[in-house]
């Protein structure tokens, strides 16, 4: 059973005995690697010595060495494994900026290193502002849904949802000595979010202390109110409970059934939401004297049940079977209700010894952890994953925890991320999106005025794809003035159709003339990278569908269409300028299937399959040259192809996939020089998986220029545009267009 609040050893002069407490811990967890726990303790001592826990925090005047102790202590009780003692060991050091998560990856690995961070990402949680004016059964926000919905996201670990709750179960417990305005932030937080979690993952003792504490400072009145109720009966009721253990227990040996009777604990929270559910009063809570029952055997528990039945007159309508129907979080028992002696209410829990343990431990009594040691995931690591997220899913909670309204009870979108505003607004967005579209999600002007923004604190590109628990901030300019190329798909700064259509409508609304100059610069610097000049006007018309050049240039500035699709649909206007087959994709596939397309190691030359053996792909080949250097490919067990007066000109081939069709194009860069540049010329064909097939540069010293010619391998028109616009992002790049 998880002890509710574990107190450290101490010396004499009252700093903790650490050797003792080890030895505590190992007597819970006997295979545990002392030494290694040891290692981390003694980190965190030398993190205590230089600083202590940020100023303002719950944990101010309590060092993250102890609070380390507090969360390991009840992650003990929890059976976590191994790493992830370590890892909530540490955790608080690592938060606090005392301790670099890199260093805890090269000191303790990586396994411990990814808990650690899983846990610093669900801090995020604790930006949210949740509306500390608003009473604890009143309406729920969105934020908390949006706060739910991003839990789910955050979690793919059970070990970081378990270090997390006991880290937030520190927290509260040391929370005393705070100002009332972080009391309440912090209860509320643990109330709406953290309770509800411990349910889920089926951790009673965790779940009704973290409910009980919250409660008392989100309603101090009615908190002590119930208080003093429970302890100004509390003798009367103590000598009542003795009396009916003694008669159970009598009835239990007269039935031969090996049962262990006991005392409830009392739950301020849970009493005072069923005398607000049934508006009743506090003497008619039935469960304020409650006893529980532990069996060996499931059988036993509905034999006992039919004793207490014997014994005394059940209430009507206050039975339920969790055994024959468990809670959804896996929670078994038998609740009955029953009229005792002096016709007093009395509430009975009947269960086996494992559903015990379930009932206190939850999902730790037969989680298995991952091993730190495995190389590779075991086959139902993501089928767990998945499972643990389902148990996330805060779905029909209304029989079990009444405070959650049902506006929140519907199904979790995880296909979404969840990022905060500055002032710890909850924003959901598509994967992939970018804080452009962060911004034009929270308004239509900031997305407009967009010049930069940062996440986490850090100026990162406009079109960085965001990740759930990142903060943004916009930084904004003072003219309403998108930028034309947020448009541009292949440059990746948007991915919701809000953003788009909020951008293309602005630039609709502009004036045409101004519309015809953007789309007219567009095209042509599109063409211009590709090396395309002076293409006559009237034969683009030709083959798109506009009767005016100015009405083209109008919907390429508008963003009505892609710059792209009307180069592509003009392409082969380039072949009657001068012939050149690098951007003909139809002509190069036909040349290709004629000539090479479908062998390699043959070069340039002609080939012919030889009818003598009629070799189909797959077969093993091999190729002779005859005298007009055309290749007669045979098979390489026949006959013709092994005469010994052809050794001399033959060649080895083998079958050329089909899958991934690709053309050379000739690139020229037009830079200043300096020192690196290759090297990140380079990266940006590294990052893409693009071939580069040669590759050269002449040099200026005189100007400080060079001129870096080379040919790449591309697949459309598309790729080699993107290409040439990283490539122009590069520092010192005055140029990337293609060479003829």
């Amino acid at each position: 059973m998880v002890k509710v609040r574990a107190e450290q050893p101490l010396h004499f002069d009252g700093s903790i005995d650490l050797e003792l407490w080890l030895n505590q811990l190992s007597e819970r967890n006997p295979d545990i690697n002392l030494a290694r726990i040891r290692e981390v303790c003694d980190l965190s001592q030398q993190a205590k010595e230089r600083a202590y826990a940020t100023v303002g925090h719950w944990s101010e005047g309590v060092s993250s060495f102890k609070i380390g102790l507090d969360i390991a202590d009840i992650l003990n009780e929890l059976y976590m494994d191994e790493d992830g003692l370590v890892a909530g060991l540490i955790y608080r050091a690592v938060r606090e900026n005392q301790i670099t998560l890199n260093h805890v990856k090269k000191t303790f690995g990586e396994n411990v290193a990814n808990l650690v961070e899983g846990v610093l990402r669900m801090a995020a949680i604790s930006q949210i502002e949740f509306g500390s004016d608003q009473p604890v059964l009143g309406e729920q926000t969105d934020q908390l849904e949006q706060a739910r919905r991003m839990l789910v996201a955050l979690v793919d670990d059970v070990r970081v949802a378990l270090i997390k709750l006991a880290e937030r179960t520190c927290a509260i417990r040391h929370i005393s000595n705070s100002s009332s305005e972080k009391r309440i932030k912090l209860a509320r937080e643990v109330f709406d979010i953290y309770a509800p979690l411990a349910h889920r993952l089926g951790i009673g003792q965790l779940e009704w202390e973290l409910e009980d504490i919250a409660f008392r400072y989100l309603e101090p009145n009615a908190y002590k109110r119930i208080a003093r109720l429970l302890d100004e009966k509390r003798s009367d009721r103590q000598e009542y409970i003795t009396r009916i253990i003694a008669i159970l227990e009598k009835k239990l040996s007269l039935f031969n059934i090996d049962g262990e009777v006991g005392g409830r604990a009392k739950h301020i929270y849970s009493i005072w939401r069923k005398m607000r559910q049934k508006g009743i009063q506090f003497s008619e809570v039935y469960d304020v004297r409650a006893v529980r029952i532990l069996v060996p055997e499931e059988n036993d528990c509905y034999r006992v049940l039919g004793i207490v039945h014997n014994l005394w007159r059940n209430v009507p309508y206050e039975f339920d079977d969790y055994i024959a129907t468990p809670k959804e979080n896996g929670y078994r028992s038998l609740h009955t209700a029953v009229i005792g002696p002096e016709g007093k209410a009395l509430e009975i829990q009947i269960r086996t010894h494992e559903m015990d343990d379930e009932a206190e431990l939850g999902v730790c009594s037969h989680w298995q952890y991952k091993s730190a040691d495995e190389d590779e995931e075991p086959k139902d690591y993501q089928e767990r994953v998945s499972w643990l997220r389902q148990i996330l899913d805060w779905q029909d909670e209304s029989a079990n925890i009444a405070h959650l309204t049902d506006d929140i009870l519907r199904e979790v979108a995880l296909d979404r991320i969840y990022v905060f505003t500055p002032d710890g607004h909850v924003v959901d967005l598509i994967p992939g999106a970018t804080p452009l579209d962060f911004a034009y999600r929270v308004h239509t002007e900031i997305g407009h005025k967009c010049r930069g923004a940062k996440i986490n604190g850090r100026v990162v590109p406009l079109n960085h794809q965001l990740r759930s628990g990142d903060q943004i901030k916009i930084i904004v300019g003072d003219k309403i003035e998108p930028r034309r190329e947020w448009l541009y798909e292949h440059l990746g700064y948007i991915s919701t159709a809000r953003a788009r259509a909020k951008i293309q409508s602005w630039f609709g609304n502009r004036t045409k003339h101004k519309n015809i100059l953007e789309g007219e610069k567009l095209l042509h610097e599109e063409l211009y990278h590709l090396g395309i000049e002076n293409l006559e006007e009237e034969k683009i018309l030709d083959r798109v569908e506009f009767d005016k050049i100015g009405d083209l240039y109008a919907a390429i500035g508008s963003g009505d269409i892609n710059s792209l699709d009307v180069i592509e649909a003009v392409s082969e206007l380039f072949l009657t300028q001068a012939y050149d087959p690098q951007l003909d994709f139809e002509f190069l596939d036909n040349r290709k299937s004629k000539k090479s397309s479908s062998l390699r190691g043959i070069g340039d030359f002609e080939h012919l399959i030889s009818s003598c053996c009629s070799p189909e792909e797959g077969d093993l080949i091999i190729g002779l040259i005859d005298d007009e250097n055309t290749v007669h490919v045979h098979k390489q067990d026949c006959l013709v192809g092994l005469a010994p007066d052809c050794y001399s000109r033959r060649v080895q081939l083998d079958w050329q996939s089909h899958s991934r069709q690709t053309f050379p194009v000739n690139l020229e860069i037009d830079a200043y020089d300096r020192s690196g540049l290759l090297h990140d010329i380079t990266g940006v064909f590294l990052r893409r998986g693009t071939n580069i097939i040669a590759m050269n540069s002449m040099s200026d010293k005189i100007r400080n220029r060079v001129i870096v010619s080379m040919t790449m391998e591309v697949i459309s028109l598309n790729e080699l545009l993107q290409t040439l616009e990283e490539i122009e992002q590069v520092p010192n790049i005055i140029s990337a267009r293609r060479k003829h």
